[in-house]
């Protein structure tokens, strides 16, 4: 395929239009605005308007390309803040440096486009809103100095919703923050709500984190029901996936979306994977949610809310999910600031 056939979003017009991407540095990270055009290839011309945005482009195997043709919609667009409206682009902001996190965001095969399922969503967003999407990538902190100082619009960059974070920022939600169980595909071990399941096994976890908490937690649980639950802690993941192999752990407890990276990834080798259940990354009490991330009270949480939610009524939504193997996240609506992890949990 030519490299014209790799650009991630094209609006198409009546007449034969054309592809830029322009990439320039910023003393946060990257930005790369997507503006519009053809590849020139063989696909159907979409209606005047629409814009056809290829999910999972570039992405090097960790996603099934799937190329998504979503029509502006005037009465959502309506609903923009005039400041938005008015500069015709939606400026959005990843927080995937320095080395990105497939398959949330990460640079592509041709070493310089933003891919991922974040940065997908948030072209697909952009299209509903009839807007040009810049993608503006920053290590995580500077993600929300982008953010304040008004350098982004709105934040896709895998973001949970928290109590804390609502004092700043308001939120428009569109995955389940989940947990994944990754085991061997020849385990018949699962993940019940319970984790009585995981009684007398051996599971690995990254010290520090929210799944180590959890797990934890478990463990004490078990304990005090007489039953074991053995943990086990390496320096990277590829100790933990060597580990897992030889049989030396039986599961390895992890975020959802590497574990489903690596499923994926692992799918042709002698020793594929597949996931034993998921779990809610707030824990047994509160569903955790992934969510776009916009300044308090500026008007544009709603909008995007309402785009996602035409996404999920249009089907593409799903599509764009299946796409990055995170069908197991998705969430019926598109609700602006549900509940989130509470201040006790932050």
């Amino acid at each position: 395929m030519s490299s014209a056939g790799f650009r991630r979003t094209r609006t198409i017009s009546a007449s034969v239009a054309l592809i830029a991407l322009s990439t320039a540095l910023t003393a946060c990270g990257s930005s790369t605005t997507a503006t519009t055009g053809a590849t020139g290839s063989a696909k159907a011309a979409a209606p005047a308007g629409s814009t056809v945005v290829d999910v999972g482009a570039l992405s090097n195997g960790a996603a099934t390309e799937t190329s998504l043709t979503v029509a502006q919609v005037a009465s959502i667009r309506a609903e923009l803040p005039a400041s938005v409206l008015g500069s015709g682009q939606l400026a959005i902001g990843l927080g995937q440096l320095p080395s990105g996190s497939p398959p949330i965001g990460f640079v592509g095969s041709d070493q310089k486009t933003l891919t991922g399922s974040e940065p997908d969503l948030g072209r697909l967003v952009a299209a509903v809103l009839g807007l040009k999407p810049v993608l503006n990538n920053a290590t995580w902190d500077n993600l929300f100095v982008g953010l304040d100082s008004g350098r982004d619009d709105v934040g896709f960059s895998n973001i949970t919703d928290t109590e804390q974070r609502k004092t700043k920022y308001d939120f428009a939600c569109y995955r389940q923050d989940n947990l994944g169980l990754e085991v061997l595909k020849t385990s018949t071990l699962t993940l019940d709500s319970s984790a009585e399941n995981l009684a007398g096994k051996t599971v690995a976890v990254g010290a520090g984190t929210n799944q180590e908490k959890i797990l934890l937690e478990w463990q004490t649980r078990l304990k005090a029901e007489g039953k074991t639950l053995t943990i086990k802690y390496f320096p990277d993941a590829a100790s933990t996936y060597l580990a897992l192999n030889s049989g030396r752990i039986d599961a390895y407890f992890a975020p959802n979306p590497s574990v489903a990276y690596h499923i994926g990834q692992t799918a042709k080798s002698p020793n594929p994977t597949r996931n034993a259940g998921t779990y809610s990354g707030a824990g047994a009490t509160l569903q955790g949610l992934i969510c776009a991330t916009t300044k308090k009270d500026d008007g544009l949480a709603k909008p995007v809310a309402d785009a996602i939610n035409h996404l999920i009524a249009t089907g593409d939504y799903a599509k764009w999910l299946a796409a990055w193997n995170l069908s197991n996240e998705a969430v019926p609506s598109s609700a602006v600031n549900p509940p989130g992890l509470p201040l006790t949990n932050t």
